[in-house]
């Protein structure tokens, strides 16, 4: 089933005219016909679920707006797709965009916004570029602006570049930043729904999770629903890297299994080399080995394996991994992208990327791997926001998971998966 990706392989997919032959903007209309707390139930009894990390069921955050405020509220769409093997919203701007304009129109429509933010990662240019030529096209066809489609209400959407810090894909970092502060995140509560961007209700939304409000509206929450699991409904689409035949994205039903993404739908491991381990939601989640992948790829089955779907950034790792350089490439990001407000957060990253070091320089000590995992747990739950507790669940994974690896690194002051490489080799990959 491709809801989300069935306009892909379509020349100039991009455009307005394309979209709109493809049956785009048929959604629209229908909502503004509804009221719009039935839309919010509509989306509540779909089971849509965030796909941006955290996997909060979409109609439930819409619904903590307060009810009786009467000034401005604002929907801001994260576009600052920063999670290290992660590339799907990237898909959706350049070949899709007026899916999210749609899902956004009616998005807004139903929790009363005039006002609506798109803030796209810095690096992305050319989905900044295609995504602003599709506004404009939205614009001109009055599917924007002032009394959208003779229906009274009135909406405009602004978009604003990041610059490049992976905190911002952090909703109150996100919202610091569209600002004009540092992006820092916030302390919470207030939640953003209740008080976020210029002190006002907000709702803080990634781009494939509006995607699908268009479908939704179309074909109802019972269909949608019925496409995923008992908690979670719809497909989404998996950012595959890494050591498989066929990496890319697939757009999958949430009930898919890692093994039949990776096998079936991917091709398996290429070169004959044996699977060893899979990251399943972006560089965040805790590691998978090789034997723990029967798992189902919704929210709740991957947090039942001790993981996480986060933003579905799936990578495989073949038996040519050396673990502890993973790791060490892993920490070196998060080492650099903490944004320094919180001490154990600033401090432990830190830490344990001079920890990995020592241990691929060939210097590390036989205690370094349980100062790690002590040190990791120690800040979890500690800090204003998530970033560091999604450090850890890679920190402590492949440690506990791959010891034997990090225990021979330190030992033997080489590669326990490539015998006989240098540590200077692995040092400069």
């Amino acid at each position: 089933m491709q809801l989300l990706t069935r306009n892909f392989h379509l020349k100039d997919s991009h455009t307005l005219r394309v979209y709109r032959e493809a049956g785009g903007y048929e959604a629209l209309p229908k909502a503004l016909k509804m009221a719009p707390a039935a839309i919010v139930e509509e989306v509540k009894r779909s089971n849509l679920r965030g796909l941006g990390g955290a996997g909060f069921p979409c109609g439930m955050k819409w619904s903590f707006i307060p009810k009786d405020h009467s000034g401005p509220r604002y929907l801001v769409i994260n576009a600052d797709e920063g999670e290290p093997g992660t590339f799907k919203d990237r898909y959706l701007m350049e070949r899709d965009p007026h899916s999210l304009i749609e899902g956004m129109i009616i998005s807004a429509y139903a929790i009363g916004a005039h006002l609506a933010f798109i803030y796209v990662r810095g690096e992305y240019v050319r989905s900044w570029q295609i995504v602003s030529a599709a506004v404009r096209e939205a614009y001109d066809a009055g599917f924007l602006g002032r009394n959208i489609l003779g229906s009274g209400f009135d909406l405009d959407i602004i978009i604003h570049r990041g610059a490049g810090a992976y905190i911002c894909g952090e909703e109150t970092g996100l919202i610091s930043s569209l600002e004009g502060k540092k992006g820092w995140p916030k302390l919470k509560p207030p939640f953003p729904a209740v008080r976020g961007a210029f002190d006002s209700p907000t709702i803080v939304n990634n781009v494939e999770t509006i995607c699908h409000v268009p479908h939704i509206i179309n074909r109802g929450a019972g269909w949608f629903a019925a496409l995923g699991t008992q908690t979670q409904g719809g497909t989404r689409i998996y950012s595959l890297s890494g050591h498989v035949a066929r990496p890319g994205v697939y757009e999958l039903p949430v009930s898919v299994k890692l093994r039949d993404l990776i096998y079936e739908h991917a091709g398996g491991v290429p070169n004959g080399r044996a699977l060893k381990a899979v990251v399943p939601g972006g560089s965040s989640a805790a590691i998978l080995r090789a034997d723990e992948i029967d798992v189902v790829m919704d929210v709740d089955g991957l947090k039942n394996a001790a993981s996480m779907a986060g933003s579905a950034g799936v990578i495989a790792m073949d038996e040519s991994t050396c673990i502890p350089e993973a790791l060490w490439v892993v920490a070196r990001f998060y080492a650099h992208e903490s944004c320094g407000q919180c001490t154990p957060c600033r401090e432990s990253t830190g830490w344990v990327y001079k920890m990995l070091g020592r241990i691929l320089a060939g210097k590390g000590r036989p205690e370094d791997p349980d100062t790690l995992v002590d040190v990791a747990k120690r800040g979890a739950g500690t800090t204003i926001c998530a970033f560091y507790d999604g450090a850890v669940g890679p920190y402590v994974s492949y440690v506990e998971k791959f010891r034997s690896e990090f225990d021979h690194h330190i030992r033997a002051g080489q590669c326990d998966a490539r015998p006989g490489q240098t540590i200077a080799s692995a040092m400069s990959h």
